[in-house]
């Protein structure tokens, strides 16, 4: 079977962004979320998602770059992690249901191990280091130049075919309203038309994927459900 999980990440980044994701998932074929909890838009994001009580919502963790090169990098990791994992509770209400990290920051040799100690810690999913395979070419802007035509429906229906394999895939998407002091901003609208374009379901279809969640995730059973830490 071919799982997918279509996971916008810069949840609460503004509020265009909040709502294009929103309307990615209630309009479109999103399934997942990763919310950013440090943010002047989180609160009302986070009040926000009652509109879509369908829509998986995990932690977009967003540290300070510069944290890598302290000589206590790990351990202050660990604790900013910890906070951020109280503060989504306060908001929401609830656990996350999986765990990645703003500009991928997980990567970090010298961040990665206070990332996979509390996704253990915590039993979630985190981005690179469960079974889920990390999908992350649905992306519009390289070289310094936009290129909205790779973030178009014939695109992602192209990706679909090829790199969904048997098993579990990510893809990391960014749909939002651009209204962001970002160099990514108008990518942002046209992968949220691109999200909800009818075309898209019945491509799925046609290739037998199934759309799930990280919250459908960590509801399988213990024997297929992957592991949080690798």
């Amino acid at each position: 079977m071919k799982y997918l999980i279509i996971n916008a990440d810069d949840y609460g980044i503004s509020p265009g962004v909040s709502r294009g994701i929103l309307e990615a998932h209630l309009r479109g074929v999103l399934t997942s979320t990763s919310f950013m909890t440090e943010t002047a838009a989180s609160a009302i994001a986070a009040q926000r998602l009652v509109e879509a009580p369908g829509l998986s919502v995990g932690l977009h963790a967003d540290l300070p770059p510069d944290l890598k090169h302290a000589a206590d990098a790990e351990a202050r990791a660990r604790d900013l992690l910890e906070r951020q994992i109280d503060r989504f509770r306060a908001l929401i209400g609830r656990e996350p249901s999986h765990l990645d990290a703003h500009h991928n920051l997980h990567r970090d040799p010298r961040l990665a191990p206070a990332f996979v100690a509390v996704a253990q810690r915590h039993g979630l999913p985190l981005r690179e280091h469960s079974v889920v395979r990390y999908f992350s070419r649905f992306y519009g802007q390289w070289g310094g130049r936009s290129h909205f035509e790779h973030i178009g429906p014939a695109s992602l229906a192209a990706m679909l075919e090829t790199e969904v394999k048997e098993g579990f895939t990510e893809l990391s998407c960014h749909p939002g309203y651009p209204d962001l002091d970002s160099s990514y901003n108008r990518e942002r609208e046209v992968e949220l038309r691109t999200l909800c374009d009818p075309q898209i379901p019945a491509v799925l279809e046609r290739l037998g994927i199934t759309r799930i969640s990280y919250r459908d995730l960590q509801a399988l059973p213990s024997r297929v459900r992957p592991g949080a830490g690798a």
